[in-house]
């Protein structure tokens, strides 16, 4: 249809119709407006394909009647029920609204659309009984105003769906945008779900983003309060649409688990896969974004326990959501981890279980090795980071290496002594390292002895840590250390589970301590307690020092 000038369009004498339409419910008047509909329709029509190509501020000032006239028209039950002259009336208020309202008229425009969507969606909430209209449609207003609103949605969908295939992308993106912002107020609705799906998935030829930014942040927020549940394909859009949203969901995360006393790895796992992250994490640029946000938590937490813990927990649960779905068409699992050394990210991703203990050892061995060269050979700051950051992600050989000095052919504690020297002091600035990996043989040592001794008994775990004031005198790196492989020691040998919780006593006396066994413990929990593995009373005592803890 050709468009027509602003000028050629009467609408005076249509709002004196719908001002007679509005004054009284007679049968006569009922009958009057669905008579007079498919010229309405027409009508409409011809408003749309002008509003098209004007500014809304443009409009506004050559049709001055028109907001008075859409308005009414939004009042009445038989004009909105008829889903055609509907769905032009929807398009024209669309094309009245601003992206980014540069005066009063423009502001005061899009206000005054929103209110009259908010009237257009919630009317079915209102408990209206215009019992004479609806006696005359043989229906209730809730039963209606379902229809309409399921109307209205549809509408709408159709619409973006016919912007995708048209050209026009300067006025339809305007369009796209207008809708975004007037789904707004209502978006918490459950009808109103499948069009913010259409919108987050609407891709269009534009080059730029068409939503509003508030939209989107609205969205974000009522999708992490769980006002509303979208698909993880929606959750995924509005990530790679609003980067502020994706790191307002990683924060967020942070948080709640930082906030969470449980020492359950199950449940924090739990709160991580109720998060959307794993599966928007494997998406290559989101991985990349929560990448970069691990990267800088770390960093300003100086390696705080809790936080590592959380990065490798999310890894985790990302890794495991990469391997549930085969089929899909991804990026090699190593090409998510930004490290030159490829062999070193695949030695870590090599997964521990079915493996057995010589096995275990040598590749043990293969990674110290790689480790040991990128730190002497290649060593900086950033390489030593991006190593230690790799090592932080993919843990689960560091927690087998402490089993396999403890359980191992003494001749390798060398190596695997280091790999958790540099796990918990990787900067060894003023060679802490090397003093590090003397303290720490010292105490792997004494928890050999305990091996070899048929005794059992607590003092000695006292002595290690209080004789001659070593808490005093270790460094802190070592404290960590230390108190991983006393874990781990206590854990194995099950002839010391029957003092292993005066042991842990001895083991946890300020906060920060009490923090790093636990974590131990809920790590190893994690990696034992899964089905075909016979570690029954390994997990019963971890669970009871978790428990006391």
């Amino acid at each position: 249809m050709t468009s027509t000038s602003a000028h050629e369009i009467n609408i005076e004498h249509w709002l004196n119709k719908v001002v007679q339409w509005s004054s009284t419910t007679s049968l006569e008047i009922q009958q009057d407006v669905c008579r007079h509909l498919p010229e309405l329709h027409e009508f409409l029509l011809q408003i749309y394909e002008t509003l098209k190509h004007m500014e809304p501020t443009s409009a506004i000032q050559r049709l001055p009647l028109l907001g008075q006239f859409l308005g009414r028209l939004c009042w009445n039950p038989f004009v909105i029920g008829h889903e055609d002259t509907q769905q032009l009336l929807i398009y024209c208020l669309c094309c009245l609204t601003s992206s980014e309202p540069q005066n009063a008229v423009q502001r005061k425009a899009n206000s005054w659309v929103k209110r009259l969507f908010c009237h257009l969606f919630s009317s079915s909430e209102n408990g209206r009984e215009d019992t004479h209209i609806f006696t005359q449609l043989d229906c209730t207003a809730v039963v209606y105003y379902e229809k309409l609103l399921k109307n209205i949605i549809l509408s709408l969908i159709k619409l973006l769906k016919r912007n995708q295939q048209d050209n026009s992308t300067a006025l339809l993106a305007e369009q796209v945008r207008s809708i975004s912002m007037i789904c707004i107020p209502v978006l918490t609705m459950a009808e109103v779900f499948p069009l913010l799906e259409a919108l987050l998935l609407y891709n269009g030829p534009e080059p730029y983003e068409v939503l509003d930014s508030h939209f989107l942040y609205a969205v974000n927020e009522a999708v992490q309060q769980k006002k509303i549940v979208l698909s993880e394909s929606g959750v995924l859009s509005l990530w790679l649409r609003h980067l502020p949203s994706l790191e307002k969901a990683v924060l967020d995360l942070f948080q709640r688990l930082i906030a969470l006393h449980s020492k359950s790895f199950r449940e924090m796992e739990e709160i991580i896969k109720d998060s959307y992250l794993p599966p928007a994490a494997c998406h290559p640029s989101i991985f990349k974004v929560i990448d970069d946000i691990f990267r800088r938590a770390i960093l300003e937490s100086e390696g705080n326990i809790k936080v590592i813990t959380i990065v490798r927990l999310v890894t985790h649960c990302f890794i495991q959501e990469y391997y549930k779905d085969n089929a899909k068409a991804r990026l090699p699992l190593r090409a998510y981890f930004s490290h030159k050394n490829t062999p070193l990210v695949l030695a870590l991703l090599r997964k521990v279980e079915g493996l057995d203990s010589n096995i275990r050892v040598q590749h043990l061995k293969t990674i110290v090795n790689m480790l040991r060269r990128l730190d002497s050979e290649e060593r900086s700051h950033e390489n030593v980071f991006q190593s230690w950051f790799l090592l932080i992600r993919l843990g689960a050989w560091v927690d087998i290496a402490a089993e396999q000095l403890l359980t191992s052919d003494p001749e390798i504690s060398d190596d695997l002594l280091w790999l958790l020297a540099f796990y918990y002091n990787p900067c060894n600035e003023s060679q802490s390292r090397g003093r590090t990996m003397v303290e720490g043989k010292a105490v792997y040592e004494g928890l050999v002895s305990f091996q070899r001794s048929s005794t059992v008994c607590a003092m000695s775990f006292h002595k290690l840590f209080f004789e001659e004031n070593k808490l005093n005198t270790w460094h802190p790196c070592t404290l960590q250390l230390v108190r991983h492989l006393c874990v781990t020691f206590i854990v194995l040998r099950p002839e010391w589970h029957s003092v292993a919780k005066d042991c842990i006593s001895h083991m946890t006396q300020t906060q920060e301590a009490a923090s790093e066994v636990s974590d131990v413990l809920a790590r190893t929990l994690s990696r034992l307690d899964i089905p075909g593995m016979e570690s029954q009373k390994i997990i019963t005592i971890v669970h009871k020092l978790l428990q006391d803890l």
